[in-house]
C-alpha cells in the first residue's frame, strides 16, 4: 500500500437499533448494528468493502466478499440463526452502482485520512516459556484499509496471525485485532507494525520480554537481616512497656492501702 494513495469512502448503510424494553426513557442496555460499507481507492481504482452484524460490539458474522461466504464468529451461532452471504453480495452490487453516482456527485472529492492509533499487549499475565497471545489492537482507522504486520527479533512473522474483520468505532472510524500466538523468552523483542494512507510512515509499537527482576543474594541477605532485627527491637519495645505498665498498677495500689 503506498503512502500516497488516497481514497473515497462514502458508507451508505449504518443502521443502529437500541433495544428498548417500554416507551419510558431507560439506559441503553443491548445494540444491534448492520454495517455495510463500500470504497473505491485512488489512483489505483482498488474495490473494498465489508457486511458485518454486531450485537453490543461484538461480532456476530461478517460475509467474505471474496469467497462469497459467511462468517460466523462462533460456530454455535450457526444453531440457532443463518444468513445467506447473497444477500450481502447484491447489496454491494446495488452500493457499487451507487458510488459512481455519488462520485460524480462530488466531484470525486477524496475523503481526508485519519491517522490510527495502535497498542500491543498479552492477552494473560506473561510467564517465562507459557505459550500466551499477543493483541495489537489498532483504533480510530479511516479509511478502512491498512496492512498489520508482526515482527520478532526484526524478522517478519505470519504463522499463526490472525485478524478480526474491521469493526464500527467512535465518530465514523473502524478499529481492527491482530493476533500473534507465541512462547516468551527473555531477551524476544516483538513489534506491531501498521501502515495506513493517513500515517507519514510506519507506526511500530514495540512489546518485548523480560525475567523477573531477582533481588542479589547479598540484599536478600539485608533485607532479611533488617526484617529480623525490626522483629527483635519490636519485642524488646513490647516487654519494656509491659513491664513499665505493670509496674505502675502495683505502684497505685500501695498508695490505695495507706
Amino acid at each position: 500500500m503506498g503512502s500516497g494513495e488516497e481514497a473515497l469512502v462514502l458508507p451508505l448503510c449504518l443502521l443502529v437499533l437500541f433495544a428498548l424494553p417500554g416507551a419510558a426513557p431507560v439506559a441503553v442496555e443491548d445494540t444491534y448494528m448492520d454495517m455495510v460499507f463500500f470504497q473505491e481507492s485512488f489512483p489505483s481504482q482498488k474495490q473494498s468493502g465489508e457486511y458485518l452484524q454486531e450485537n453490543s460490539e461484538e461480532e456476530i458474522f461478517h460475509v467474505d466478499l471474496n469467497k462469497k461466504e459467511t462468517v460466523w464468529r462462533l460456530p454455535d451461532f450457526t444453531t440457532y440463526a443463518e444468513y445467506d452471504a447473497q444477500g450481502a453480495l447484491s447489496i454491494m452490487a446495488l452500493m457499487k452502482t451507487n458510488m459512481e453516482t455519488l462520485m460524480q456527485l462530488s466531484n470525486r472529492t477524496q475523503a481526508q485520512d485519519v491517522a490510527p492509533s495502535a497498542t500491543v499487549y498479552p492477552k494473560k499475565p506473561v510467564e517465562m516459556g507459557d505459550p500466551n497471545v499477543l493483541i495489537c489492537f489498532v483504533d480510530q482507522i479511516f479509511p478502512p484499509v491498512l496492512n498489520i504486520t508482526w515482527l520478532k527479533n526484526g524478522e517478519v512473522v505470519s504463522q499463526g496471525v490472525m485478524e478480526t474483520s474491521f469493526y464500527p468505532s467512535s465518530e465514523g472510524n473502524f478499529r481492527k485485532f491482530s493476533y500473534l500466538p507465541f512462547i516468551p523468552e527473555p531477551g524476544d523483542i516483538y513489534v506491531c507494525k501498521v501502515d495506513h494512507w493517513g500515517l507519514t510512515e510506519s507506526l511500530s509499537r514495540l512489546w518485548y520480554s523480560k525475567e523477573p527482576t531477582l533481588l542479589p543474594e547479598t540484599t536478600e541477605n539485608m533485607v532479611c537481616a533488617l526484617g529480623l532485627l525490626m522483629g527483635i527491637v519490636g519485642i524488646v519495645a513490647g516487654t519494656i512497656l509491659c513491664f513499665k505498665a505493670r509496674q505502675g498498677d502495683g505502684g497505685s495500689r500501695l498508695r490505695g492501702i495507706r
